[in-house]
């Protein structure tokens, strides 16, 4: 995946890392101990994974656009995606158990952090109108999911090559115990919740 394009060339993957891990450790580990009195460093909750997935709905239509939005998220993420399939029949839907409907990867260490750096950093300011991630889309367990749009907002994609545009699903996987802790984790990573000044990142 070294195309010239990818922002996932292990060069740059290993700087990125090292950044955010030398962020986490040196001042968000400290702060979200100080502000939540955990014992123990290993108690401070941490980013595990990040899930990205599309549904494919035209899939059902012509499976070129699987292909396309493949290749896409290849170039997104830096790994192959998976292929979601149908577990049953919908005729309302026109789609049939079995049928490729959607992709997801799963991002973990390296790659993991170096996507949320190019989320960050480079695709969500470059979101149209955006005023901000809606704060309370946590699910009870400390793991936020987000939506974009398209994927031309990552720089990996040159937009005069979409033949169409592709919502995605983005989540975030922590072992915060509570949905404040984890708020707090990514606030502090720099994602740019809506209307909360505890929501920038620490300096």
């Amino acid at each position: 995946m070294n195309d010239g394009r990818s922002g996932c060339r292990p060069d740059r993957a290993k700087m990125t890392m090292a950044r955010l891990k030398d962020l986490y450790k040196a001042k968000i580990v400290p702060e979200l101990k100080k502000e939540f009195g955990y014992s123990t460093v290993m108690a401070v909750p941490r980013v595990e994974k990040i899930v990205v997935s599309m549904g494919i709905g035209k899939a059902t239509q012509d499976k070129k656009y699987i292909e396309l939005a493949k290749k896409d998220l290849a170039l997104i993420c830096g790994q192959q995606p998976a292929v979601c399939k149908a577990k049953k029949s919908v005729s309302n839907f026109k789609v049939r158990q079995g049928q490729e409907t959607g992709l997801k990867v799963t991002l973990r260490g390296v790659r993991m952090y170096e996507f949320l750096d190019r989320l960050i950093n480079l695709a969500i300011p470059r979101v149209r109108d955006f005023r901000g991630l809606p704060p309370n889309s946590f699910d009870g367990r400390g793991n936020y999911s987000m939506g974009l749009a398209e994927q031309s907002v990552f720089p990996e994609i040159n937009p005069a090559k979409v033949e169409f545009q592709q919502g995605m699903n983005i989540t975030f996987g922590t072992t915060a115990r509570t949905d404040e802790e984890a708020r707090r984790l990514l606030a502090l990573f720099g994602m740019p919740f809506r209307g909360q000044a505890s929501s920038k990142a620490i300096e």
